[in-house]
């Protein structure tokens, strides 16, 4: 899965990590179960709930939403408003509306090596950021951040170009040690490569959360143990592991031997498992099922000549049975997203463009595109050219690989031949749709914090490319003047009724000009053991991990 800031057939293999009766003891071990490996470590190269979900283990981000969707401190003192006098609306040298916002690292926050985590880490993550080749994913906000003023050790005051409606959350700025990394950034397009968060991933000193990093296997799991420089409340557990298991059916059948004590809701079973799981194993554990801003879809290359035009995009989502798929898949559990934004949302707009189920307009609008002439059942274009398209998603997951069947032989109906080639998560997500490597459709989820502008994903300045070394999250290629406009704008609209109709037209636009097909929106389900206390889902794009110091083993 993605992030936006959030995804995804194996052999299935059980690997004996734990014995059933020492995984029900050994109260000092937890054992996670999930279904992907991180590309990549480093927090700000690449996005991948995986990734997220570890290192929310080890680190704290400056502000988070957390479970109530309430932005709060977690690595600074006092979170900056207007009202307070730490955020200030000033004008830039050039005459824009800007606003200067000053934070206080925690005096207790050091790296794990013993190191405060200060102002230098602050300059060097912004250094790392700014550099238009770095790989960095979020590149907006460093453009924004125009300069930061360094006050001490410990205080620093952004100044951004632009005064938006959410000023104080820097979720995204996640600190760099750079005691640790500037030497490797002495080659800004090697460093991606280069960088210690993936060549030496156990370094204690790049951590400052309530555990440590000891030990990786690639693909297989992530040790991690308690930080002794940790500020804040003891974490419960000596060790926690997180076993990747690829495979939802190995992921299930290790919970129920004993090789793991709990599936993370963030990256675990489908609702479908998940509800045939609870019937077949009533009372064994605690299952709660979260809907959140997860949005499941299919991204279109729109460089493919195919995919470019509209009539096509129009035709591939009209022949999808959405709401039969999240009938008969998800029990009604997961409704059918009519754009990205979730009706939990309060921006939602439930009046735009929708498009049920309607094979007959499909097939009409694929004949005016060219796609007329039928041989073996295929369509084809007057130059003899198949109506042909690959799918991919992540291997190894059942939900998604079931819907794709059902894609393929919805769109079959229709003569489009759909050629399904899946990948690991972690080739998926480091390359082939980081890197646009995908010719026709990806299916993948999009997790996202309460009114977060889509503006990495939909704003053309946020394409991927070899000259930004593949920076931003635009995969799809979309471009549109207006869309560009409305996400500057909507994020400086102060006024909250103008905003949303803001949001309605950005919607309008999304449904319209359909540069993703939507799916649906997911509800996680988390399987946890009896005996675990503390764990609370969230909803949004910040994991249950960022609170792991508040579960405990009940009666401890």
């Amino acid at each position: 899965m993605k992030t936006i800031r959030a995804f995804f057939a194996a052999i299935i293999a059980v690997v004996v990590l734990l014995g059933p009766a020492q995984a029900q003891k050994n109260a000092d071990q937890l054992v996670i179960g999930i279904t992907q490996f991180p590309s990549t470590f480093h927090p700000n190269i690449d996005s991948m709930l995986a990734k997220t979900y570890i290192l929310s283990l080890t680190r704290r981000p400056f502000t988070s939403y957390d479970k109530d969707w309430k932005l709060v401190c977690m690595l600074c003192v006092t979170l900056p408003t207007i009202e307070n006098g730490l955020a200030v609306p000033e004008k830039t040298a050039r005459g824009k509306q800007g606003i200067a916002v000053t934070y206080t690292i925690r005096a207790d926050a050091t790296w794990g090596d013993g190191k405060p985590v200060s102002t230098k880490d602050v300059m060097f993550t912004w250094k790392v950021g700014r550099h238009p080749k770095s790989g960095v994913g979020d590149m907006e906000f460093y453009r924004s951040l125009y300069k930061i003023d360094v006050k001490d050790a410990k205080t620093f005051t952004l100044h951004f170009d632009k005064l938006t409606f959410e000023y104080n959350a820097i979720n995204g700025f996640e600190l760099i040690p750079a005691h640790i990394d500037e030497i490797n950034f002495t080659d800004p397009v090697a460093y991606k490569n280069r960088t210690v968060f993936d060549t030496n991933t156990t370094n204690e000193g790049l951590y400052f959360g309530p555990y440590l990093i000891a030990d990786v296997e690639s693909g297989a799991h992530v040790v991690l143990e308690p930080n002794p420089t940790w500020w804040g409340k003891k974490p419960a557990f000596k060790r926690i592991i997180v076993r990747v298991i690829p495979n939802t059916a190995a992921l299930e059948a290790n919970l129920l031997s004993g090789n793991i004590d709990m599936i993370a809701g963030e990256l675990g079973l489908s609702i479908d498992q998940a509800l045939a799981f609870e019937k077949r194993q009533r009372g064994k554990f605690n299952i709660t099922y979260k809907p959140g801003l997860v949005y499941e879809h299919l991204d279109l290359n729109l460089d493919n000549p195919i995919l470019k035009d509209i009539r096509v995009r129009r035709a591939l989502i009209l022949g999808i049975d959405r709401g039969a798929i999240s009938k008969k898949l998800f029990a009604d559990r997961q409704p059918v997203a009519h754009t990205s934004v979730n009706p939990l949302d309060w921006v939602y707009a439930g009046d735009i463009q929708k498009y049920p189920y309607d094979p007959i307009k499909a097939a009409r609008l694929l004949n005016e595109a060219g796609w007329s002439v039928k041989k073996r059942g295929i369509r084809h274009n007057n130059k003899g050219e198949p109506l042909r398209l690959d799918l991919m998603t992540t291997a190894g997951n059942r939900s998604r690989e079931l819907v794709e069947q059902v894609l393929q032989s919805q769109w079959k109906r229709l003569g489009i031949d759909i050629r399904i080639r899946n990948e690991p998560a972690r080739v998926f997500f480091g390359q082939t749709v980081t890197e646009r490597k995908f010719t026709g459709l990806i299916m993948y989820a999009w997790i996202s914090a309460p009114e977060s502008v889509p503006r990495t994903t939909l704003h053309s300045a946020h394409i991927p490319h070899q000259d930004n070394n593949f920076a931003g999250q635009n995969y799809t290629g979309f471009r549109n003047a207006e869309m560009d406009e409305l996400l500057e704008s909507i994020e400086v609209e102060l006024n909250r009724p103008k905003r949303k109709q803001m949001w309605r037209r950005l919607q309008e636009i999304y449904a319209t000009e359909l540069p993703v097909i939507p799916l649906y929106f997911r509800a996680n389900p988390y399987i946890l053991p009896k005996w675990l206390r503390g764990l609370e889902p969230t909803g949004h794009q910040n994991p249950s991990t960022l609170w792991v110091e508040d579960w405990r083993v009940e009666g401890r």
